[in-house]
């Protein structure tokens, strides 16, 4: 089985265990089976206004197991991050959710929420409550020397009604404002994966997600092994087209898949062979042989690809042909 060659699972949640409101299928009895492998479990989420509770709770309400414990946020994620950079019992302006003061206080730190207390740092996260005054105040404190932290740097959320301004666009705000950049804790920076693995005590930990902007770029800037899964956001052809930074390990049909061999793509004369798919690169083209809806096909092809273009620093999508056989 695929899982058998790691000692914990770091896994993202929409898209990966849940989409909307409900649980994908086969997600949660897939998380069941970790614990029998010898498999830890950790989720990791950008959420930064729901506490680790409250984010296992909704968990065990779909089926998963979780525990609080479990629960990886980039409010804890941030908290960790300035807690190896600012000294215990320092002030602190919080700019964020009650969950984030908690994390802060739990810490050691001293929270406050006013520059003229003079913060010796500021972490800043995601809270709907957050106005102008909180961000002037964060603008304040950090052009006066405070150190600075972000949970995260997502642009956007989604809501009900469309997508919002997240984190990243407040954080943006106060960095034209100060002109100053601050150490992001969330994905996909390493800090989340490294706190997780670290808790864990895993040493061989694989990243599973359904994003390559967060998820496997997370992943991979942690040095950790990544799988994408197509449940949720990215593509076969997006993944196809991924840039160097956010290509996966793995490709993945859905959680289920890490009790199967990983089947084997070998080469020989620049032709890349998965199952009974092959792939190769003939002047700027993807030739393949196999069934386009079969995912050793696009294992094969991005083999190939990716051979063919080891370094890139945008996202492409080449053009695909069939061949009716590659010998």
């Amino acid at each position: 089985m695929l899982i058998d060659g790691y000692d914990a699972l770091l896994c993202d949640l929409d898209g990966v265990v849940y989409a909307g409101a409900g649980a994908i299928a086969g997600a949660t009895e897939a998380l069941d089976r970790l614990p029998a492998a010898g498999v830890r479990l950790g989720y990791i989420t950008n959420n930064a206004s729901r506490s680790s509770e409250q984010v296992a709770a909704h968990l065990r309400e779909l089926g998963a197991p979780a525990r609080a414990d479990q629960v990886f946020g980039s409010a804890r994620a941030g908290a960790a991050l300035l807690a190896k950079h600012v000294a215990p019992g320092a002030k602190v302006l919080v700019t964020g959710s009650r969950t984030l003061v908690h994390e802060i206080e739990a810490l050691g730190f001293v929270p406050v929420d006013s520059a003229d207390q003079q913060p010796d740092a500021v972490i800043q996260g995601f809270d709907p409550a957050v106005s102008w005054l909180d961000l002037a105040e964060a603008s304040y404190a950090i052009a006066a020397g405070a150190f600075w932290v972000a949970t995260n740097t997502d642009l956007t959320i989604p809501r009900a009604e469309g997508i919002a301004p997240g984190n990243g666009s407040l954080v943006a705000a106060v960095q034209t404002a100060t002109g100053a950049t601050p150490l992001v804790a969330g994905k996909p920076e390493a800090a989340l994966f490294t706190t997780a693995a670290e808790s864990l005590q895993a040493k061989t930990p694989l990243v599973v997600g359904d994003r390559l902007d967060t998820d496997i770029l997370g992943g991979n800037n942690a040095g950790m092994h990544t799988a994408a899964v197509l449940t949720g956001v990215d593509t076969v052809e997006t993944i196809l087209a991924a840039r160097t930074a956010e290509r996966p390990r793995y490709l993945l049909a859905n959680l289920g898949d890490l009790y199967q061999p990983y089947p084997q793509v070998t080469s020989a004369d620049g032709i890349f062979t998965c199952g009974r798919s092959s792939a190769t690169v003939e002047n700027g083209v993807v030739r393949y042989s196999g069934d386009r809806n079969e995912l050793d096909t696009w294992r094969a092809a991005c083999a190939a690809w990716w051979k063919a273009h080891p370094e890139t620093a945008a996202a492409y999508m080449p053009e695909l042909a069939e061949h009716a056989s590659i010998d």
